[in-house]
């Protein structure tokens, strides 16, 4: 268990990455950037694999500046009460363009095509002969008209699905769990499959855009192919893993996959036939990594300064609107009663609550908790250590 108390301190802020400056503009008045740091207050990273770490006693949140936190220890962060955060959204536009771009680019069969132009180099005036010769190799198909599944609507997918409307697609959606806001802005043009088996009957592209978990790994499999249309084709800008690389080669060169663009290349993919490796470029643009930058170091600010946590893939999201008064927050257990105790320790100093809030995701619990009266700096550690006896908690912070 351990405790925090901010009083005006500075705080430390250490990347383990290039991060866009943008984003550490952000850090501004009682901050410092310190990459020298050995325990700081918190990380901003992209892709560093932090598992090897230990965390100093001062570590409160971590921030990815991406959608994947896989590099991150998240359950070792859950234990000793360190917010992980993520920007889900912020490198949207940059995913649903490439996957656009390559759909496009690969009905047309453009990356064959030009691969076979440049191998002309050195034939001189023949060049536009060989050309019109040539060129009927590469004759592809429109997308007007064909029909885009869509596996996923979270940011990317529900962006991707609006997209295709506009260029003429029939588009069609499974998603059991899509949220409300998704949903307001996902055009009712497109149409819902109830399950995802109706989904890979009918596609005649399938973009896949959900995270590796247990149940989405080797999603597309012998058995999925098998109810495909023949020579449909798979884009995959997720996660290599949610594709059975054996199945998947076996299908490209039977022919019942037509195309497979992925943005996950390794030594089986290249050996594939019809394949079409994408160096992971998804989110590489200067304006995604920017938009990840701004997001991670806002929300860490967020946090640091108000105890308010957005974005988080280990705690639940909670908000409380900042007044200046001191703000007790309280990582615990989700166990009974532990508000009570919160409550109780706080009422024993004769303070009185003026808000609160309590948030809860699986085994663990977030409370924050504004007190009315003008707290004594001399009564911070005494509530601290009234606090960290109650069984259960893990960490706390007097804001």
């Amino acid at each position: 268990m351990s405790t925090t108390t901010t009083l005006e301190k500075v705080n430390t802020i250490k990347t383990l990455n290039n991060i866009a400056e943008s984003g550490l503009n952000v850090f501004k008045g009682n901050y410092s950037l310190d990459n020298d740091n050995e325990n700081p207050d918190a990380f901003v990273l992209r892709s560093f694999n932090m598992h090897s770490m230990e965390f100093g006693s001062n570590l409160k949140a971590i921030a990815r500046a991406g959608a994947g936190v896989n590099n991150i220890p998240v359950d070792k962060c859950t234990e000793q009460g360190i917010v992980v955060f993520n920007t889900p959204g912020a490198n949207a536009n940059a995913v649903k363009e490439l996957v656009l771009t390559t759909l496009m680019a690969s009905s047309r069969n453009l990356f064959a095509g030009v691969a076979w132009t440049k191998t002309l180099n050195g034939e001189g005036e023949q060049v536009p002969k060989l050309v019109e010769a040539g060129k009927k190799q590469f004759v592809g198909k429109e997308i007007k008209g064909k029909t885009l599944g869509v596996i996923g609507l979270g940011a990317i997918g529900a962006l991707v699905a609006n997209d295709a409307l506009q260029l003429g697609m029939d588009v069609i959606a499974f998603d059991p769990f899509i949220s409300v806001d998704t949903a307001w802005n996902l055009s009712r043009n497109v149409q819902r499959a109830m399950t995802i088996e109706e989904l890979f009957a009918s596609a005649d592209f399938i973009t896949v855009h959900v995270p590796f978990t247990k149940d989405t790994g080797g999603m597309f499999n012998e058995a999925t192919f098998s109810i495909m249309k023949p020579g449909v084709h798979i884009l995959n800008f997720s996660r290599g893993e949610l594709v059975n690389e054996k199945d998947m080669a076996a299908a490209l060169e039977g022919g019942l996959v037509g195309k497979y663009i992925t943005d996950f290349p390794n030594e089986n993919v290249l050996n594939m036939k019809n394949v079409v490796p994408i160096p992971h470029l998804g989110a590489s643009t200067q304006e995604s990594e920017e938009n990840c930058a701004v997001m991670a170091a806002r929300q860490v600010k967020e946090f640091l300064e108000t105890g308010n946590i957005k974005n988080s893939v280990n705690f639940p999201n909670a908000s409380l609107p900042y007044t200046g008064r001191r703000r007790v927050a309280a990582f615990h257990k989700n166990v009974p009663n532990m508000v009570g105790q919160i409550t109780t320790a706080i009422s024993d100093f004769h303070l009185n609550i003026a808000d609160m809030v309590n948030r809860s995701r699986g085994e663990y619990a977030y409370t924050m908790i504004d007190i009315e009266n003008d707290v004594n700096g001399d009564i911070i550690p005494n509530l601290e250590e009234k606090m960290s006896q109650i069984e259960g908690m893990v960490a706390t912070r007097i804001i």
